[in-house]
């Protein structure tokens, strides 16, 4: 059904089917709610696809995060490269550790974490870099692979935005020594919650004991095979499993994926031929060799160039024409948990702020447009006529 001109177009909604709801169904049925059948399941099908080794269904994609950082052994006293320009996520699991977040800046056309940046800030004390692949867009993975290797670092993708994408024949997430994804409620597919971390067996091995309290079997196994009580716990460990009851709405989103990141890029393709041109509005960029996710459709608003800022144009869309957008990122060094900890860049210790040009400028006049497959072309000609009314 189209959205009305007179009802809001919100910036994200997903697609739950009947497929969803008879899996759920089923689930409700079999009487086993928690981790079991349909989250092996799950993870077995997402590893295939990416080609990883081992992959473990979880609460959340910061859970993820954290786990993996644990199982790298990641602490006290290590360093992290990561973008500012990201959800802060990847630098709160970051600081759970004990280690520091080392922001560094973005490509000026992807917005994704750049690999010059990333090699300057490199130090003794670097453990890892965690990359993320901003709004689908996959980063440099045969740069960032090269230069985790040359230094013997830990490479952690982010792939939250891009689950089907792909650079120079790599799929996103197939890269890193360990993957985390999120099945977030806007995320290209969706759990509601819940996210996963992929990579490297002995790392993900690590993880999955770390996230169900450090006990050395699944509570599926011990309910099979093994007496509910027969159980040791060998470290101290967190919970942090994906239940039944969400793997089973993430497996069938999960098969759908290719029609849902299909119709994505539709969309994206008819707002590009219909905004091209206009003034002050910077389209993003799709590099050569790039299969784009188009999670976000994210766009610059530059004032010096239409006499307006990003503000003031998700402002009169949302209130003049019912259209909702989004911005991301708001840059996590300008959070006040991070303000309040003076994080300073490594590079002469000046404030981290002094290095992210980019970042600064992407934060203050990125617009993410609505874009995901529930939405018809009359949604996508709406969103169009509205922003040629408020740039033209």
């Amino acid at each position: 059904m189209n959205v009305r001109p007179d009802i809001f177009l919100p910036w994200n909604k997903p697609s739950i089917g009947d497929e969803e709801i008879t899996e759920v169904t089923d689930v409700l049925r079999s009487g086993w709610l928690t981790h079991g059948p349909r989250a092996v399941q799950f993870e077995y099908e997402v590893r295939e696809a990416l080609g990883q080794e081992d992959s473990f269904a979880v609460s959340s994609c910061t859970a993820a995060l954290h786990l993996g950082l644990l199982a790298a052994e990641v602490g006290i006293g290590d360093q992290v490269i990561t973008p500012s320009l990201t959800f802060c996520a990847a630098p709160n699991a970051i600081v759970q550790t004990g280690a520091d977040p080392v922001f560094v800046d973005v490509d000026p056309d992807t917005y994704n974490i750049d690999l010059t940046a990333a090699e300057a800030a490199i130090t003794k004390d670097t453990k890892a870099i965690v990359v993320m692949h901003y709004g689908g867009h996959p980063c440099d993975l045969v740069g960032f692979r090269k230069l985790a290797d040359d230094h013997g670092l830990i490479l952690i993708e982010d792939a939250a935005h891009a689950l089907q994408a792909s650079r120079a024949g790599r799929r996103a997430g197939s890269v890193g020594d360990l993957t985390t994804l999120s099945f977030y409620a806007n995320k290209v597919i969706t759990s509601g919650e819940g996210g996963m971390l992929l990579g490297r067996a002995s790392l993900v091995q690590r993880a999955r004991l770390l996230g169900r309290h450090g006990i050395d079997s699944s509570v599926w196994q011990r309910h099979g095979r093994r007496n509910t009580a027969d159980y040791e716990v060998t470290v101290p460990g967190l919970k942090a499993v994906m239940p039944d009851i969400t793997a089973a709405v993430g497996l069938q989103q999960f098969r759908k994926l290719s029609a849902f990141t299909a119709r994505r890029r539709e969309i994206a393709e008819l707002y590009t031929n219909e905004l091209a041109g206009l003034p002050g509005l910077v389209l993003p960029t799709v590099l050569d060799g790039v299969e784009h996710g188009w999670f976000l459709y994210p766009v610059l608003i530059d004032p010096a160039a239409c006499g307006v800022t990003r503000d003031m144009v998700s402002e009169v869309l949302r209130s003049d024409h019912l259209i909702g957008t989004s911005c991301h990122f708001k840059p996590v060094h300008t959070l006040a948990a991070y303000q309040r900890r003076e994080c300073r860049n490594l590079l002469g210790g000046a404030r981290i702020g002094d290095f992210l040009d980019v970042t600064n400028r992407v934060a203050r006049q990125q617009l993410s447009l609505p874009c995901y497959p529930a939405m018809a072309n009359d949604d996508v000609m709406r969103v169009v006529r509205a922003l040629h009314a408020v740039l033209s």
